[in-house]
């Protein structure tokens, strides 16, 4: 199924599907994007742009060609004409075509192609399985981080199934935009997490090597 939608090209955000992104909208081109999104399904897809193009963000820098959609769910207009809004992610696309801005629009437009979520069997016992795994990984992580001092509190997540879970632990979590736009590229939502915690058994032993490191100095 293809698509003509509004594209907002971010260089630190990456939105994920069944999860929520609150944005404070204030570059005049996006403000007209947000009435235009309000005015119509109240859709937008948010690409990532490439690292090496962050600092043309004032022009149109070339972006990942896969992104997200999201729906505006929650929105609140200023006086000055600024809006802060919360996308809720629905879908994956890829990006087949940017056309010219017809007059009058300051804001980037793509036809699209969604991208469904692939699964395949074994994938649901899989993610409740890697579920588990992740969240021990991150426990791991804030106890070596913080020396003990916290403790990570996985009851937050109970309310979620294991799809959103995943996909929420891919977006709010300290990744790089270019980690997050690998997660994003993964067609199964299983093998996301399984990359997502390749990725925290990482910054586990980093952290444990920092930590571990002082008392090897010898005096």
């Amino acid at each position: 199924m293809t698509a003509s939608i509004p594209i907002f090209p971010l260089s630190q955000v990456v939105l994920f599907p069944s999860v929520r992104c609150p944005l404070h909208v204030f570059e005049p081109r996006y403000r007209q994007m947000a009435a235009s999104a309000l005015d119509g399904d109240g859709r937008i897809g948010m690409v990532a742009v490439h690292p090496e193009h962050v600092g043309a963000m004032e022009g149109d820098p070339p972006v990942f060609a896969i992104g997200c959609a999201g729906r505006i769910v929650e929105h609140r207009r200023h006086d000055d004409g600024r809006f802060d809004i919360v996308l809720l992610g629905e879908e994956r696309f890829r990006i087949l075509e940017e056309p010219p801005r017809g007059e009058g629009r300051l804001y980037r437009v793509a036809r699209v192609e969604s991208l469904p979520e692939r699964a395949e069997a074994g994938d649901v016992a899989k993610l409740q399985a890697l579920r588990g795994v992740a969240l021990e990984h991150l426990s791991r992580l804030v106890r070596t981080a913080t020396r003990g001092k916290r403790r990570f509190d996985a009851s937050i997540f109970s309310d979620m199934d294991d799809t959103t879970m995943a996909n929420a632990l891919c977006q709010i979590l300290d990744l790089t935009p270019t980690e997050k736009q690998a997660l994003l590229e993964e067609d199964r939502v299983a093998s996301r997490l399984d990359r997502l915690i390749t990725l925290l058994e990482f910054r586990l032993a980093e952290l444990r090597s920092d930590v571990e490191e002082p008392s090897r100095t010898v005096h």
